[in-house]
């Protein structure tokens, strides 16, 4: 049943957090599991996809607190619950009952006097709770990894760094582009007049009903910065054009837009799970040009498998998987996935996917090196490795979104003119 206390907002919340904690998956995919199916009222889904995200949003400081309440340790699934307790005392301002007995009611009982005890401390001093957070490090106040604040302050200065962290702890908006081969702009604001538009994206807008309008196929899900590398590639009707890592779809889908359906589209993605949800996605765009294929360009075999020609791309993209430091914002979990060997980890990966990519461009053609990350290694320092190997390729434009200065999420695109005509 909806309504009981299994599955009410808090425990799905409190659930979707301990399976997080315990597993592989990203958040994103275990709210779809546990949310989707669960009865929940619009509002409750809400609350509990809000407790959640929370939750990862301010793990840091809430551990934090919870040390400034009891030194001794606690066990896990504990913890869990004064966290999401927390969450809704300190930074939630939710009604001090709620907060503490609807919490409490779902510690088990050997806990439930541990926990409605700190609780309820955390009522009364949370004045003094909230003045000890504000004197502690950046990571800790913002919940980040300390070793990515600490780079961040060396290559973008702690004022910018500072930024970063404010900017990761909003949340994100949602966005949508037209899908143009569908419907016009006009058209689109006709049938959806709660539509806003994008400020210098005519393309882009925010929406009341942004699910509806995607599942119909009108516009697809996606921050304004995403269309960067596809603008910078500049697809033409007729061309044949790679999609080198296109899953879940979102830029290739706009690629297809830009050749209006025409010549070809290869999407390419590694994984079958993810190609089944490119070719779902593709189906319900309507986009008629495009062909996927599997592929995974760091392994040799899987390489010739998909005997790919050379020299016969017109236009090539490249968005590479990254540590995706730009989407922090947006990809709440990604802050605790990351570790200081994944800046020459990822770099590696991408170059080898450029090395295997760049045989298949025409002479003359153009290659777009893109990623959703802010950091040089995997943005200019690849593009610059790359270009040192293949000396008939020559960097001819760069484009890049901070967050901090233009208020979408963090993307960098490099474009590579290949020079020499076809034999």
């Amino acid at each position: 049943m909806p309504n009981d206390k299994r599955n009410s907002a808090r425990a799905l919340a409190l659930r979707a957090f301990a399976r997080w904690r315990g597993g592989r998956d990203f958040a994103d995919r275990v709210a779809e599991q546990l949310f989707a199916h669960r009865g929940l009222r619009a509002p409750d889904r809400g609350f509990a996809l809000d407790l959640f995200y929370g939750l990862l949003r301010n793990l840091t400081l809430l551990d934090f607190w919870i040390a400034q309440l009891r030194r001794e340790q606690v066990d896990p699934a504990t913890r869990d619950i004064l966290r999401l307790g927390l969450y809704q005392i300190m930074l939630l301002d939710t009604a001090a009952h709620a907060a503490v007995f609807e919490t409490v009611d779902l510690a088990p009982r050997r806990a439930r006097s541990l926990v409605n005890a700190l609780l309820r401390r955390a009522l009364r001093e949370k004045a003094a709770l909230t003045s000890a957070a504000e004197n502690q490090p950046p990571h800790i106040r913002f919940s980040e990894p300390e070793f990515l604040v600490a780079k961040w302050s060396r290559e973008f200065g702690e004022r910018i760094a500072l930024e970063l962290c404010r900017w990761n702890q909003r949340p994100a908006f949602v966005y949508a582009r037209i899908n143009r081969l569908q419907i016009t702009v006009a058209e689109f604001f006709e049938r959806y007049p709660q539509t806003h538009p994008v400020s210098g994206r005519e393309n882009f807008v925010t929406l009341a009903d942004p699910v509806g309008a995607a599942q119909r196929g009108d516009c697809y899900l996606q921050d304004p910065s995403t269309a960067i590398a596809c603008e910078l590639l500049r697809p033409r009707p007729g061309e044949t054009v790679l999609d080198a890592c296109a899953a879940p779809g979102g830029k290739s889908a706009y690629l297809a837009e830009m050749m209006v359906n025409t010549g070809t589209l290869i999407a390419v993605d590694r994984d079958q799970d993810r190609l089944t949800r490119l070719r779902d996605n593709l189906v319900r765009l309507k986009l008629r040009n495009a062909s996927p294929a599997l592929c995974d360009w760091t392994n040799p075999a899987s390489v010739r498998a998909a005997n790919f020609e050379k020299n016969s791309c017109d236009k090539i993209l490249v968005d590479a998987p990254c540590s995706n430091t730009g989407t922090m914002r947006r990809r709440v979990d990604v802050r605790w996935r990351l570790r200081p060997e994944d800046f020459s980890r990822m770099p590696r990966q991408q170059l080898a996917i450029l090395r295997a990519v760049a045989a298949l461009l025409k002479p003359g053609g153009s290659l777009v090196y893109s990623t959703c990350s802010l950091e040089a290694e995997e943005n200019e320092a690849v593009v610059a490795a790359f270009a040192r190997e293949h000396p008939d390729f020559r960097l001819t434009n760069e484009s890049r979104s901070l967050p901090f200065r233009d208020g979408f999420d963090g993307a960098y695109a490099a474009r590579l003119q290949r020079s020499g005509t076809m034999e």
